[in-house]
């Protein structure tokens, strides 16, 4: 296992390095700069602020002085707050994402498993229809449409919930069902899927010709291999909903890490959204080589080479 850690640790030096390579040529060929205002500044005082983050240089020299820089793990200075560190915003913000994520997560998993056993285990029948029916209604259904609507119903319509915010207990509530339920729509199908396929292996007929009760035939056996689908689905999902959608957090005020890239894109803060792709990119890559690591487990057919 650590030789086949150490592999994929040196086959995501090169990944990370297009990454950067490409992001840091988009930013700077986008029209506009990080200076470029309504209200036009001064000549010399925009000079001063270009030698000061040395974008006065030759656009190599910017690209070699950034690599330089990241090796060291700094991700420079924000260009939109003049006295943080891009390192300082996203560890400042990514708590509440991490946070908001946590919820999610709980919610996708304990929604779209049990909707994706029961409907296994009820196949064709009114809880199958059901279950499925509402996953295809999470999937269709965008994050920017669902918010709104919990929040007209839930927030503004009953008031059993907050509208927008981070300060309490109820202020997660809706941010989190919104996220969450987009994913739990998928775990339901994939789970579906998965357990019907395992369901009609002939070790499930063994275990029912031996006269093991049905419980532990679906938690011993059967659960085991139909989750395979969705431990895979989790790999990319999981850096997905930790990282915060940007959507839900614009739509309810979240001071996470996407309304610092949201922020970054419109305001030309080129090491901001240098940062924030970066630091997303090797949250995926973490996530995807954990689930590797439990398909292993989960599947001893597998082997690590």
């Amino acid at each position: 296992m650590l030789r086949f850690i150490a592999k994929r640790f040196l086959e995501t030096i090169p990944v990370l390095f297009v990454i950067v390579t490409l992001t840091f040529f988009m930013v700077r060929l986008a029209p506009g700069g990080p200076f470029t205002t309504e209200k036009s500044i001064p000549p010399e005082i925009q000079k001063k602020l270009e030698a000061y983050y040395g974008l006065n240089k030759p656009l190599y020299h910017q690209y070699l002085d950034y690599i330089g820089n990241l090796l060291k793990g700094d991700l420079g200075p924000s260009f939109k707050y003049a006295t943080w560190s891009v390192n300082e915003l996203i560890w400042s913000a990514f708590p509440v994402s991490l946070e908001l994520g946590c919820y999610a997560l709980a919610i996708a998993l304990i929604l779209g498993l049990g909707a994706g056993v029961i409907a296994s285990l009820r196949q064709n029948s009114a809880a199958d229809h059901m279950s499925m029916s509402l996953a295809m209604i999470g999937i269709c259904v965008p994050t920017f449409v669902m918010g709104p609507l919990l929040i007209l119903v839930f927030g503004l319509g009953l008031g059993w919930v907050n509208a927008s915010g981070w300060d309490s207990a109820r202020d997660r509530i809706l941010p989190a069902l919104t996220l969450g339920f987009v994913y739990a729509a998928y775990i339901a199908r994939l789970t579906r899927g998965g357990m019907l396929e395992i369901l009609n292996q002939d070790f499930i007929r063994t275990a029912h010709a031996k006269g093991a009760p049905p419980i532990r035939i679906i938690f011993k056996h059967a659960l085991k291999g139909g989750l395979l689908p969705v431990v895979a689905f989790l790999g990319p999902a999981i850096a997905d909903i930790i990282t915060g959608s940007f959507v839900v957090e614009t739509i309810f005020q979240i001071p996470g890490l996407g309304r610092f890239f949201v922020t970054a894109a419109f305001n030309r803060d080129y090491t901001m959204v240098l940062g924030t792709v970066l630091f997303y990119a090797v949250l995926i890559i973490a996530c995807n080589l954990a689930v590797d690591i439990v398909q292993v487990w989960l599947n001893p057919k597998l082997r690590f080479e």
